[in-house]
């Protein structure tokens, strides 16, 4: 592909990344939190813990020996993503049943619209996956790779400008070994015991 166009492409996926990923959900929380919707509210905490996935590969993109595992990390998070907006059994079933309102719709539309992007960018992010295991010199010196640390060094130099990249890379990377550890909780204990319901029993 033309690298004008695959700059572009990747440009328009990381500010549709920014609307569907953090603007939109962080509207919904606030608009949760202020009707007191139970459900959602919980659905959307659950979202934000399984999405800041995200931003440790943000902080793992900045730093060239750490910057390989970002392209596992975000596919991984494409992947999580939809996952956790419609594995519980007992959230769907209490959304399901709300009153119709104007808050359920822009949800119920924003689910799915998260469901579809994330589908299609983790299909999209396949062929990068090469970039993983090619060592983070090559990631920063081909252009290929290199594109989709752009946007993280552009965060870096609006939000850290004096911060070293091999700091803010050490954030990522001890960032991922907590959500790791969570995950592995998550998986082998919690799942076992409530299966798909959010709801402590």
């Amino acid at each position: 592909m033309d690298e004008t166009w695959l700059r572009s492409l990747v440009w328009m996926d990381y500010r549709l990344a920014v609307l569907f990923t953090v603007i939109l959900p962080a509207i919904l929380l606030i608009w949760a939190l202020v009707r007191q919707a139970d459900a959602i509210l919980r659905l959307l905490i659950i979202y934000w813990r399984v999405s800041s996935l995200l931003m440790i590969t943000v902080y793992l993109a900045i730093a060239t020996w750490s910057c390989p595992l970002s392209y596992i990390t975000g596919l991984v998070a494409r992947i999580l993503i939809p996952i956790s907006l419609w594995f519980w059994v007992d959230l769907n079933d209490e959304i399901r049943d709300l009153p119709q309102s104007f808050l359920k719709l822009v949800l119920t539309s924003w689910r799915w619209a998260v469901t579809i992007y994330s589908s299609l960018g983790a299909i999209a992010s396949f062929p990068f996956l090469s970039c993983a295991f090619s060592g983070g010199e090559y990631a920063v010196n081909t252009p290929f790779c290199w594109v989709w640390l752009e946007a993280p060094w552009g965060y870096k130099e609006w939000f850290h400008p004096n911060a070293s990249p091999g700091f803010l890379g050490f954030l990522g990377m001890v960032g991922l070994i907590i959500y790791t550890l969570y995950f592995a909780y998550f998986l082998l204990i919690r799942l076992g015991k409530q299966g798909r319901s959010a709801l402590e029993q």
